[in-house]
């Protein structure tokens, strides 16, 4: 499954459904989703603060356009309108999944790349995974409140994982650009 099916799928999934009126585009969810891939990406790139992108650290507030390029801004938004999304999240994915096991929270993660049921994590557990510069961020690209991000956050990304993940391991960035 790639990313696009994922993408699609959660269109209007938990807590994905849209504001009447706001058009087409990624539920707020998704955008955050896709944001904190796009993050631990880009700050992986050469394990470096320093190595993201210009521009990519200062959030602007979400559009309803609702294209991966709005995503962030600069030279991110531009990497994935530009069809490298595939080695960026999946740089991202891999990058999270770190995070989450030097959190105390690998059980879980490993959980939901395996092919068998996933752990649910807690708002809490979440939150003490998720650094306040990553929660911040996220608040300023998905439009949405801290405590909204975190208990969404930890009820869609298991199975977002679990749905990039689909044979047991993390894909390749060519897996997820199909």
């Amino acid at each position: 499954m790639g990313l696009l099916d994922v993408l699609n799928g959660m269109q209007n999934g938990p807590h994905g459904q849209r504001a009447p009126g706001s058009g087409g585009g990624m539920s707020p969810m998704t955008m955050a989703i896709l944001a904190l891939l796009a993050y631990k990406a880009v700050k992986g790139l050469g394990n470096q603060p320093s190595a993201a992108p210009a521009g990519a650290g200062s959030a602007k507030p979400a559009t309803p356009s609702g294209g991966l390029g709005d995503l962030l801004p600069g030279g991110l938004g531009g990497l994935l309108a530009g069809g490298a999304a595939g080695s960026i999240l999946s740089g991202g994915l891999n990058d999270l999944l770190k995070q989450f096991q030097q959190n105390g929270q690998g059980d879980a993660a490993n959980s939901w790349v395996a092919t068998g049921p996933n752990k649910a994590i807690s708002p809490i557990d979440l939150s003490k995974v998720l650094d306040n510069e990553q929660i911040k961020m996220l608040m300023q690209q998905s439009g949405i409140s801290r405590e909204d991000l975190i208990n969404g956050l930890s009820q869609a990304l298991p199975g977002v994982i679990d749905q990039l993940t689909p044979h047991g391991r993390l894909p390749t960035a060519q897996e997820l650009s199909h």
